[in-house]
């Protein structure tokens, strides 16, 4: 398992969210490169097609947009995105040979039932990509705040000790928290032209 070398005083991350409106067909994703001392370096953007299945080769093509080799980890807000557009976290650590870790902020049951619901004739398949992500793990931040995680490519304890320095505030860390403020941004200046 590779670490996430948090013995790196210049330690660089790819955080990635995404933002759109239900009526589109596209959403908008955003990803900032940000050193662990706030110090952000970096931009790339994207677009996934809601209810599709490509939002894992955008993120792939993101990364490689930014030709970034000093990027040692990627945090995505979410593995669930663009309305059942499902991030495969394992093709992502298998390509890119780095940590992977996708964050949630609520505790849920499950999306089987809404998947068969959204997609009557072609679920399984959705199901199956859903049932690859496996189950998450709860952490307590140092805020106090409680998130899930999903990770490839590194423990929890790295990643809870990532997060507690990357996170000022609440559950969002900062990076997170940029790279939706920018993606929201993006979409509605996209929509008012």
């Amino acid at each position: 398992m590779r670490s996430l070398h948090l013995e790196k005083k210049g330690l660089r991350g790819l955080a990635i969210a995404e933002s759109f409106k239900q009526n589109s067909p596209k959403s908008i994703f955003s990803g900032i490169v940000m050193r662990r001392d706030f110090v952000i370096d970096g931009f790339v953007f994207g677009s996934a097609t809601l209810e599709s299945d490509d939002a894992t080769e955008t993120i792939l093509q993101m990364y490689d947009d930014l030709k970034r080799p000093d990027i040692s980890y990627v945090l995505i807000s979410g593995l669930i995105v663009s309305m059942y557009n499902i991030i495969d976290i394992k093709k992502l650590h298998d390509s890119l040979n780095i940590p992977i870790i996708g964050i949630s902020y609520h505790d849920s049951s499950g999306i089987e039932d809404a998947i068969k619901h959204h997609f009557p004739n072609s679920s399984e398949s959705k199901i199956q990509a859903y049932r690859k992500l496996g189950t998450r793990e709860k952490i307590t931040l140092s805020t106090s705040y409680d998130i899930f995680v999903r990770k490839e490519g590194c423990s929890l304890s790295d990643v809870k000790h990532l997060l507690d320095e990357l996170t000022l505030h609440g559950s969002v860390p900062e990076p997170i928290r940029v790279s939706q403020l920018l993606a929201k941004t993006l979409l509605q200046k996209q929509l008012s032209f």
